[in-house]
């Protein structure tokens, strides 16, 4: 009895394991449509092509004068081409926690998969690890081809980019737990996903230079610890001007990394509770 009771208890192989098995499941229920794989190369560049004509019509002699005095850099594209990358990781954590715990509302598995003995933030933490590798993938081949196609220039080290980029992917999982959190609560995730995604993006200078925001709106895009993540990842790669020092930058994103995990996982098991409580778990 004690022995099968010792087997029974989770541990830290088991949770890796069942992360492995959420890992797996998502990657190849992916690839099962290879032509939606191939497409999400090319559909970031379907949309970047008209920003770039656009950004042409109003350079001279191919550079940006009027873009630069807000950014500090006339490669518009380059600035464009990397908000777009960080942007698709920013989508990989939001539709990976909570458009995949809609899937599994409507698929009718997610009382089952609450059920299982592994902590709940951790399945969350699956669905999403299997976008962020997609995204990361799917990323390199459209800088690859937008470099080939409208021309994409570092001057910077990409190593120490990293720096800023693993505490604002870290605390961008505080975002995804409140958000699958809220997902669960009212069991809707197209619009909310689609909404909140875009606000976030808007507000965090993903496609343009925050200080081109209206005085009024600049504190919410300040607020954001993501704007300071693609501002820092811009200045390290091509040289922008960044709206505070950098250390300071990097200071607030390591501060709003943990903030945001607090916050985060608070929220997901308070509303956890409230979604017991009222018995609506596995409707949708």
């Amino acid at each position: 009895m004690q022995k099968i009771e010792t087997l029974s208890q989770p541990s830290l192989s088991s949770h890796l394991r069942a992360l492995y098995a959420l890992i797996r499941k998502d990657w190849k229920q992916y690839w099962r449509y290879p032509l939606n794989a191939v497409s999400s190369v090319f559909q970031p560049l379907i949309w970047i092509a008209p920003v770039y004509f656009m950004g042409m019509a109003f350079s001279v002699n191919g550079k940006a004068i009027g873009f630069s005095q807000y950014s500090g850099t006339t490669d518009f594209m380059s600035f464009i081409l990397l908000g777009t990358v960080l942007e698709s990781f920013i989508n990989a954590v939001f539709w990976g926690m909570g458009y995949a715990l809609k899937n599994d509302m409507d698929s009718g598995v997610m009382e089952s998969n609450w059920l299982t003995p592994i902590p709940r933030l951790l399945i969350l933490v699956g669905h999403s690890v299997t976008n962020l590798l997609i995204t990361a993938i799917t990323s390199l081949g459209m800088l690859l081809f937008a470099g080939l196609v409208f021309g994409f220039h570092t001057s910077g080290d990409v190593m120490q980019a990293m720096l800023p980029i693993i505490p604002m992917m870290i605390g961008l999982y505080g975002f995804g737990f409140a958000f699958a959190a809220v997902v669960m609560l009212i069991r809707e995730a197209n619009t909310l996903v689609d909404v909140s995604s875009f606000l976030v993006q808007i507000f965090s200078g993903s496609n343009f230079p925050v200080n081109a925001l209206p005085k009024f709106l600049l504190p919410v895009a300040l607020a954001l610890p993501l704007t300071y993540g693609l501002d820092a990842v811009r200045s390290l790669l091509i040289g922008t001007q960044t709206i505070m020092p950098i250390r300071l930058e990097l200071v607030l994103l390591i501060v709003f990394m943990f903030v945001m995990l607090w916050i985060g996982i608070v929220t997901f098991r308070s509303l956890e509770r409230r979604v017991r409580t009222l018995g609506t778990l596995g409707q949708h």
